[in-house]
């Protein structure tokens, strides 16, 4: 048995479970930024998971307004180090610039995906009944309205056809063709 008969699983928990709380990090930081319902059952998990380290976290990295910075640090400090482990493992090494641009790159990558993924699931939900599906309903709702209310604005009147989910998704899409691969061959060129 080789190396990577080792290591390759250890890098797929690794990388599973900080992607995981990363994903959980950014999800709370971004239910802040759009007003997502606190009580929710949703969010109240999510707030209870991440509290613990944001508290002491807190402490050093002030919010910015309405901003929680600290959340946004936090997804940042934690994919900088599930990267740093990962290149460790396979046995690369990287400077911190560049690791720092690859790390941010994956935040907005994962960011843009959670809208995504938010609008098509809302989409979806919308074609059952709301009251079996209320709480995530909600928070879905509280997510991508911002978004979808933009939408709605260019979009003509279609009758009862709602194509701005459609177009934020398409939108949301091209964002990230054009903000990550800069990012990316910039990370490149420093690494």
């Amino acid at each position: 048995m080789d190396a990577n008969y080792f290591t390759t699983p250890v890098i797929f928990l690794i990388d599973t479970l900080l992607s995981l709380y990363i994903l959980t990090v950014l999800l709370r930081f971004i239910f802040q930024c759009f007003g997502v319902d606190f009580y929710n059952p949703i969010s109240q998990f999510i707030v209870q998971i991440t509290h613990p380290p944001l508290k002491v976290l807190r402490k050093f990295v002030p919010p910015m307004g309405k901003i929680d910075t600290s959340s946004l640090v936090l997804a940042l400090i934690l994919q900088m180090l599930a990267d740093f482990i990962i290149l460790l493992l396979k046995g690369a090494s990287i400077g911190i610039p560049a690791l720092l641009l690859i790390s941010c790159a994956q935040l907005i990558e994962l960011s843009l995906n959670i809208f995504i993924f938010a609008i098509f699931a809302q989409s979806i939900l919308s074609w059952f009944n709301n009251g079996q599906y209320r709480s995530i309903f909600t928070l879905l709702d509280n997510l991508t309205s911002p978004i979808l209310t933009q939408c709605q604005k260019l979009m003509p009147n279609l009758g009862n056809i709602d194509l701005s989910p459609l177009i934020a998704i398409i939108f949301l899409q091209l964002l990230k063709m054009m903000l990550l691969p800069p990012i990316q061959e910039l990370a490149g060129l420093i690494g």
